[in-house]
């Protein structure tokens, strides 16, 4: 059965606290979004601003392969907007439950329902595709739902949507209401889901078991309050969990984390490591039981593999590492310890463990070569120090010292910024004596106050196609940003240099 996912991250997605977005970084979405395979971009709410009525204007002239719809309120004067929009397909909606009706638009609901069928009445006369929400339907009177699903559809809509807008709802309810949908249209029905109790998704899958035939989602979740069913959990659990009929998306799911990261990236917004999907530990392993298993076979810990969302495995040493994690991990620099030598690395790791430090790779290269008495590590990237300089009416500059292969260099750029300017200068120097580059970087804040702790995530690469990611806690934006660089440059000039070496 094919399943239809509208997206509305540059909706609803938009309406995230401090989130906002140009119409150029909402074009360049809604590219990645029609790259992606979702069936329909909500572009904005066109209404709301001269920006959102423009970038509504520009996606809907991209010629996507996605259909392109804005959302209205129930007004003529909503509807008119997307249509100078050039949009053919309006999302329009109108309150109905009682507290909405009372508190926020004061109208009785045959008030109500009389606004929502002149709504649809009229997009219809402007030609318009209509899909129509009755805001806050699970808290909205069941029979008067039905009603008013009845009655647009007489309207002309052409779907109806049940928002689940404060995530208050249960499966069962949604699956409930869902059929109740159906029987009173007659015709096609979305579920929107909000996440207030963690269960958009859940929900999402209720009500397409029960019959909807599309839902709304957002990359990553995200959107107002705790956000909305997210796109890549959602279409993953369609394709890969047990249904009674077997469920069809249009998403290429080996772009669901390229995705991710593109958008979050462009809206600020970090995933959470333990995010399922997208989240960086969604398919990492320490506990040695669990490495164990993955090693001898991945779906012993792994309901799918990382490749079908774009992903990799990883494993981390640390206090619950055990001896083929470890083992796994040190094979990948064409290090080979004994059985003996092993445990003895392994010892030391724990010890770092239960001291509360965690131990990166090169932490761990470090041991290992103490423990064989191999002196083969040698050549790592070194900072030497930097200063950086910035001010009002000077262009922000910096100064970078590195050892590289036992070789000192040192390199000198401005920027836009003090780290931008500090990238530049390492950038010099790795580019022409290591051929690294540096791709993304992510900054988030992870403790309040003016002694607030930052934490810096940066992805280096080189000019065969591997990349590592890096991430360093500091309190010195500037300093911790160097510091992520350095390591993962670490670590991917020692993988590199290990393999050819043993």
């Amino acid at each position: 059965m094919r399943i239809r996912l509208f997206d509305t991250t540059l909706r609803d997605g938009e309406q995230t606290p401090g989130v906002s977005l140009s119409p150029s970084q909402k074009v360049a979405i809604a590219r990645k979004l029609d790259e992606l395979g979702v069936d329909v971009i909500e572009a904005g709410f066109p209404i709301i601003s001269t920006g959102e009525a423009e970038a509504v204007r520009l996606i809907a002239g991209e010629g996507l392969n996605s259909e392109v719809c804005a959302l209205a309120r129930s007004n003529k004067k909503d509807i008119d907007a997307v249509c100078d929009a050039n949009l053919s397909y309006v999302h329009t909606f109108i309150a109905t439950s009682d507290i909405h009706l009372e508190h926020k638009l004061r109208m009785s609901r045959e008030e109500a329902l009389t606004r929502a069928t002149e709504a649809v009445t009229y997009a219809k006369s402007r030609g318009l595709h209509v899909e129509f929400s009755a805001e806050d339907a699970t808290r909205t009177d069941r029979e008067f739902l039905q009603k008013v699903f009845g009655e647009v559809a007489g309207a002309g809509a052409d779907r109806i949507d049940i928002p689940d807008t404060v995530g208050y709802a249960t499966p069962s309810y949604i699956s409930d209401i869902t059929r109740d949908a159906i029987q009173a249209s007659g015709l096609p029905v979305s579920v929107h889901c909000h996440n207030d109790f963690g269960l958009a998704v859940a929900n999402s899958l209720a009500g397409i078991e029960a019959g909807a035939t599309c839902a709304h989602v957002t990359i990553n979740g995200i959107g107002e309050r705790a956000g909305n069913a997210s796109l890549e959990e959602l279409s993953m659990a369609l394709k890969c969990l047990q249904h009674d009929v077997q469920y069809e998306t249009g998403i290429k799911s080996e772009m669901i984390y390229e995705t991710s990261r593109f958008v979050s990236s462009i809206i600020g917004i970090t995933v959470q490591p333990n995010k399922a999907i997208v989240g960086d530990n969604a398919f990492g392993h320490e506990s040695g039981i669990h490495t164990h298993g993955i090693l001898n076979n991945p779906l012993t810990y792994e309901p799918i593999g990382p490749e079908l969302v774009g992903r990799k495995r990883w494993l981390k040493v640390g206090k619950h590492a055990g001896m083929h994690g470890t083992r796994a991990i040190l094979a990948e620099y064409g290090i080979h310890p004994t059985d003996e030598q092993l445990s003895h690395i392994l010892s030391r790791v724990k010890e770092m463990g239960d001291m509360g430090n965690m131990v990166t790779e090169v932490e761990l290269i470090s041991i290992a070569n103490d423990v064989m008495g191999d002196d083969n590590i040698k050549d790592l990237v070194k900072l030497d120090g930097f200063s950086v300089s910035t001010g009002i009416g000077t262009m922000p500059y910096a100064f970078v010292r590195l050892n590289i292969n036992g070789k000192k260099y040192s390199g000198t750029d401005f920027g836009v910024g003090p780290v931008d300017a500090a990238f530049n200068a390492i950038q010099k120097i790795t580019d022409a004596t290591s051929e690294l580059v540096i791709k993304d970087y992510g900054l988030a804040s992870i403790s309040g106050g003016s002694q607030a702790l930052c934490e810096v995530t940066v992805r280096v690469a080189d000019t065969s196609g591997q990349s590592i990611s890096s991430k360093t806690v500091g309190k010195d934006i500037v300093t911790t940003s160097v510091r992520a660089v350095i390591s993962g440059a670490n670590r991917l000039m020692l993988k590199k240099m290990m393999t050819q070496e043993r």
